[in-house]
């Protein structure tokens, strides 16, 4: 629609809304009572129809909701409403209304929102519908809804304009009704395993938990520097330090990084610990949710991603990091123990490394650009070099190694789980050695930080424990067979 065409329809709309107001017709009530949701109403007239065999009783109901068509036959009009649950056909006859109403169909348009009462009945194309004996206007819409009514074609209006596409879209609903309910079903499982559900500080003094940039504020009356958070782990293991031996917390985490498919700088991510466990029993959990939520999402642990089915059926396929890497990139990473020689083999393979990044960087990258690509199939990939993991437990018979996995599926990485770093010495060792590289590198995002506060917590004592993280917008891409991240997060970050 050209600039001209959308400020002709706006001019007639408002004038529209003029001669409401002359006629004193609030155009913008201050509330309606529906009795039924457009949804209910249909099961309802149903339900009548089955226990009369055929023949229901007419049905008095008043139901609210966005016009979505209009079409005119003279005496008689049709009105199709949509609300949150569905959409109405609306019959509207000029001698069961007032003239003053039927005359009201004029000054209504496409997006206006109206509230209707009347009987329920089937129309001649078989159609449930409410017969109208009363219409109220509720909303005047005064801009045009989009054209094209089985979606928006531009997506960077879809994703600037949510409430457009959540109108236009009936996937797009669909999608955040999806999200909605692995919320739900989420929290369901995790309590019925005895997790508690707690709140950690979004705003930190120390951006500590993860290998990432933070976001940076300043808080005038503390007069002091704070972080929106990269990670709720440090706090949640404070509280297993203070006995709540299973732990969950479903929440936004932020962090100062690049925008692609399956990157957005604010995300929903559920981390879990859970005293007395190791990254073992992190993999049956994994395992247990994952596959509880595809349940929920499509009755079956078999899910579609794109053209591929993914299995999330328990057990899923568990391959040794070092190995995969081998197989996929012929690098054999105990040849290699050092950051130059490994970014030189790397660079002969054509891949961009930047030379002051840690080894461990060069690993992840070595993962990202070789391995998950391959790992359409749910698979874990166990057992990270220790430079990695500075909050992991070594592995038992392979000290350079730490008990860690990485959850993958549709070729993204959803899982990340340690064996926790109890002993409060060398947590302390591997954070001051992160610190350094940081400095050296000149404050690179892949180093984690020191938080001296979390550090005398763990030297209170910490049980053995498992931690778990799981990347919610990700999960929510492949169970609702969404091939980008923005198409799963309502209001996603957008470049001016």
């Amino acid at each position: 629609m050209s600039e001209s065409d959308l400020e002709g329809q706006m001019e007639r709309r408002r004038e529209k809304l003029d001669e409401l107001r002359s006629r004193s017709v609030d155009p913008f009530p201050p509330s309606f009572h529906r009795s039924h949701s457009t949804q209910e109403a249909v099961d309802l007239f149903i339900q009548a129809e089955e226990a009369n065999e055929g023949a229901a009783d007419p049905a008095e109901v008043s139901l609210a909701g966005r016009i979505t068509a209009q079409r005119g036959m003279g005496k008689a009009s049709f009105l199709d409403i949509r609300d949150g649950s569905g959409r109405m056909q609306v019959l509207l006859r000029k001698n069961a209304l007032t003239e003053q109403q039927f005359e009201l169909l004029k000054l209504l348009d496409l997006g206006d929102f109206v509230g209707v009462s009347g009987v329920l009945l089937r129309s001649k194309t078989g159609e449930v519908t409410v017969e109208a004996n009363d219409i109220t206007v509720l909303a005047k819409a005064l801009r045009p809804l989009p054209e094209k009514w089985h979606g928006l074609q531009d997506l960077e209006k879809r994703y600037r304009q949510r409430y457009l596409d959540m109108i236009s879209n009936e996937e797009a609903r669909q999608t955040f009704r999806l999200r909605s309910r692995i919320f739900v079903t989420l929290r369901r499982l995790l309590d019925d395993r005895g997790f508690i559900e707690v709140d950690t500080p979004v705003l930190v003094p120390i951006a500590a938990g993860a290998m990432a940039h933070p976001f940076e504020t300043h808080h005038n009356a503390l007069n002091r520097r704070l972080y929106l958070r990269i990670a709720t782990e440090l706090y949640l293991k404070r509280l297993v330090v203070g006995g709540m031996d299973k732990v969950y917390e479903l929440g936004r985490v932020f962090r100062n990084e690049g925008i692609d498919q399956d990157h957005n700088p604010e995300f929903t991510l559920l981390e879990a610990y859970q005293a007395y466990a190791d990254y073992r029993d992190m993999m049956e959990l994994v395992e247990y949710l994952v596959c509880g939520l595809a349940q929920e999402a499509t009755g079956s642990p078999n899910v579609l991603w794109g053209e591929e089915t993914i299995d999330f059926s328990p057990p899923w396929r568990r391959v040794s990091l070092l190995e995969e890497i081998e197989n996929r990139s012929g690098i054999v990473l105990d040849r290699f123990p050092d950051t130059e020689s490994l970014g030189q083999r790397m660079r002969e393979l054509g891949l961009q490394v930047d030379p002051r990044r840690g080894r461990g960087y060069l690993i992840d990258k070595l993962v990202s650009s070789m391995v998950e690509p391959h790992l359409i199939q749910p698979t874990f990939l166990v057992d990270y070099p220790i430079e990695m993991s500075p909050l992991a437990k070594e592995k038992r018979d392979q000290p350079h190694l730490v008990e860690r996995f990485e959850g993958f599926a549709g070729a993204m990485e959803i899982a990340n789980a340690f064996s926790e770093l109890n002993d409060p010495l060398e947590q302390r060792k591997r954070m001051e050695a992160q610190e350094t590289l940081r400095a050296e590198a000149g404050d690179l995002e892949e180093t984690d930080r020191l938080d001296d506060d979390f550090l005398v917590a763990l030297e209170h004592g910490m049980p053995p424990t498992g931690g778990l993280g799981i990347g919610i917008d990700r999960l929510v891409m492949l169970l609702a067979n969404q091939a980008t991240i923005r198409d799963v997060v309502l209001f996603p970050q957008l470049r001016n």
